[in-house]
């Protein structure tokens, strides 16, 4: 039955069915994450065939990130299958105006920009060093393909599927903004070393991943910036990466140096300082800020 009349009439959206819930969003986005971690599983497998003596690292690497082209596949699927859902689609491709390859340009020097500052806060502070190791271009440029692959998968499920979801039964968007994130973060909660300051930053970068879409109507932005976050993270300066450490960098961190502070953690990289959830804290200000300044807001994909 449609929800029009009692306490949660200004609430909910027109049109609003229990299939439209909080709860049931999210445990489609679970099935989702599930469906597609099989397939994803089955694209590793694939890939690490090939792997030899000599190639295993590198191919480690890329089974576990290509393997997240089973996102992609499963909400693609779903989403054509599903036809109430459907309308989503209009939030991957060029309609919105954020949806572009210059703003995507522009997230891959933010994600860049940002992980920079926090690593280098780390190194002023004198918490890690580095040392050069090699620059294998071809090497790098795939290794980048499947980051790319990785984050905008996570991207895809959480601020594409989920997000419209949430938009899609409620009223106020920060439903979406807010509890969005909250998932994102149960994903990575179970990690090995997170701490309160990796659970912080973890949601805040979804809360800022949330504000890309919301108010700059860029879905490709929040995937540039996810992905340059992670890859410079892990394969620019070796470090760890919401826990995940590869043999595969242009940096090697000495680990003697290392050191857990306010401003880096052994165990969880610089998502686990403090200086991670003050710069999230200032981008999703400045996002709100630039927003409310020039009334920004996104396409709504359930509206003709």
């Amino acid at each position: 039955m449609k929800n029009k009349k009692g306490l949660f009439a200004g609430f909910h959206r027109d049109g609003y069915t229990w299939k439209d819930s909080i709860i049931v969003s999210i445990l489609i986005f679970f099935m989702m994450i599930l469906a597609g971690s099989c397939i994803g599983m089955l694209i590793g497998t694939i890939i690490n065939l090939f792997s030899n003596e000599g190639n295993a690292e590198f191919l480690k690497i890329l089974s576990e990130n290509f393997g997240f082209l089973g996102y992609w596949i499963i909400a693609l699927v779903y989403l054509h299958l599903v036809k109430s859902d459907k309308p989503i689609l209009r939030a991957f491709g060029s309609e919105p105006r954020g949806n572009n390859v210059k703003t995507a340009l522009w997230g891959l020097l933010i994600g860049l920009g940002l992980n920079v500052l926090c690593i280098g806060i780390a190194v002023f502070h004198g918490d890690i060093q580095f040392s050069f190791i090699s620059f294998p271009v071809l090497k790098l440029l795939l290794v980048f393909l499947s980051v790319v692959v990785q984050s905008s998968g996570e991207e895809l499920l959480c601020r594409g599927v989920l997000y419209q979801r949430l938009r899609k039964g409620y009223r106020n968007p920060w439903v979406a903004i807010l509890v969005n994130p909250i998932v994102f973060l149960l994903m990575h909660i179970l990690i090995p070393g997170i701490t309160i300051w990796s659970v912080l930053s973890i949601y805040l970068v979804g809360v800022m991943f949330s504000l890309m879409v919301y108010y700059l109507d860029s879905l490709w932005m929040a995937m540039a910036v996810h992905s340059a976050w992670n890859f410079t993270q892990n394969f620019i300066f070796g470090l760890p990466n919401s826990g995940t450490v590869y043999d595969f960098f242009i940096f090697k961190l000495d680990p003697a140096t290392a050191r857990t502070s306010l401003f880096y953690n052994v165990k969880f990289g610089v998502e686990g300082s403090v200086t991670a959830v003050l710069v999230f804290v200032l981008a999703v200000a400045i996002l709100l800020c630039l927003g409310k300044k020039k009334n920004l807001k996104s396409l709504d994909v359930w509206e003709n």
